[in-house]
């Protein structure tokens, strides 16, 4: 799977390079994206290390990890990241994150609702994210891409998933 630029009505969602590591630190630089998920803010050489890795790939060829920053289009400022890591099987696990100064404008919203429009495009068939059960604004991004919540938990977490009905 080729990982390519999407668009949305404000967004560009860029494929992820290792040199937007020092931007992008200053964007997750809140330790309070982490609340639901633990840890703390990298420092921009820990998350170039990161991105190093996410550009090289999967160890695993049957899975392929997509990355894109999200670059607001009126000023060419990043905003956020989505990912997927998309399985031979048509399957996609998705997760995206907007730095806190730009939550509350429908970034997430949007750029996973184009995220999933480009997954449908190229036949994955599965699509599903998970979420703390007391994070609200994650749960109304998901939501909004059009997944709906299972009875499913696994790690603490609500298993999302695009009904097929919903697909775009």
């Amino acid at each position: 799977m080729r990982i390519e630029p999407v668009s949305t009505a404000r967004l560009d969602l860029v494929p992820l390079r290792v040199a937007h590591a020092r931007e992008m630190a200053g964007v997750l630089a809140d330790p309070a994206l982490h609340a639901f998920i633990g840890g703390s803010p990298d420092t921009a050489e820990a998350l170039r290390s990161r991105y190093e890795r996410l550009v090289a790939g999967s160890p695993d060829p049957t899975v392929t990890w997509c990355n894109w920053v999200l670059r607001r289009r009126d000023d060419q400022r990043l905003v956020g990241t989505v990912q997927a890591t998309v399985t031979e099987a048509h399957r996609a696990e998705i997760a995206w994150v907007v730095g806190t100064p730009w939550q509350s404008h429908g970034y997430a919203s949007e750029a996973a609702r184009g995220l999933v429009a480009w997954l449908h495009e190229r036949s994955v068939r599965t699509v599903v994210a998970h979420i703390h059960p007391d994070h609200r604004a994650s749960a109304a991004v998901a939501s909004a891409a059009g997944l709906a919540p299972t009875d499913e938990v696994h790690d603490g977490e609500i298993r999302w998933r695009l009904p097929a009905a919903d697909r775009p």
